[in-house]
């Protein structure tokens, strides 16, 4: 794979929270990034604003197979160039609030598929539409990104950690599908971050809980986790392909 300066990347969901973070850091790598919103435009054009000549922002629903692919069209007539690299960050709608999560006796199906829509659909249509770009660079990287909740369900979100499990699941398939045409697929999971949009309704107690937990003694932040994604895209990660990197302070050993 190339160097960060001749990548294309693409990071779903790439406008605000965690995925402004992944964003910026590629940016700051010195990649070309398309900036992927669904509804945050002014969020994703001050990202673009920010990075002019390297950094585009595109709208596109990842649930939806055609608009990914004309959006991956679309970033190639731009940069002249494939996309040899995705990040499947976008999130259905969600927030992490352990006392108004909606609990075994009361969650229903539509809950659970809203989060396998955002997660597993989403990253199946992101990757499909650039696998011929990938293909024809001769190669490429897909960065999944995942929970620790799944090694350890401190608070069960049924949904999101249920699509989450699916989505490594996805991982390794696509690991070892698409290996033989230089493409690796891996995982960044992440436990509670502080703080992106998803996180802010998390009682200051609970990150206090988290830090004292860990041997780092303080809750990951979404530039942390975000330079753990960039390791997945760099050249030093060629032979890596069909894991899954907890990033959480050594909260969860894997």
């Amino acid at each position: 794979m190339t160097a960060m300066a001749d990548q294309v990347v693409l990071v779903t969901g790439g406008a605000r929270g965690l995925g402004a973070a992944i964003s910026r850091a590629f940016l700051g790598a010195g990649a070309r990034v398309v900036v992927n919103f669904h509804r945050s435009a002014d969020a994703a054009a001050a990202l673009a604003d920010a990075a002019p000549g390297r950094a585009l922002a595109l709208q596109g629903d990842v649930t939806d197979p055609v608009a990914m692919r004309a959006l991956v069209e679309s970033a190639q007539a731009h940069f002249d160039a494939p996309v040899t690299t995705v990040v499947n960050n976008a999130l259905a709608d969600f927030r992490f609030d352990g006392d108004a999560r909606p609990q075994a006796d009361a969650i229903t199906w539509p809950r659970f598929a809203a989060q396998f829509e955002g997660s597993v659909r989403g990253a199946l249509n992101t990757v499909q539409a650039a696998l011929p770009g990938m293909r024809g660079a001769g190669g490429g990287r897909v960065i999944n990104i995942g929970t620790n909740l799944f090694q350890n369900p401190v608070v069960p979100y049924h949904d999101y950690t249920a699509a989450k499990a699916a989505l490594l699941s996805l991982t390794r398939t696509l690991a070892a599908d698409l290996g033989p045409d230089g493409i690796t697929v891996n995982m960044v999971s992440g436990g509670l971050l502080r703080t992106t949009d998803a996180s802010a309704a998390t009682p200051e107690a609970v990150f206090d809980l988290i830090a004292a937990s860990t041997p780092l003694r303080r809750v990951t932040t979404p530039a942390e986790f975000a330079d753990a994604v960039l390791f997945f895209a760099s050249p030093w990660a060629r032979a890596v392909t069909g894991q899954n990197l907890v990033v959480d302070g050594g909260l969860v050993k894997d």
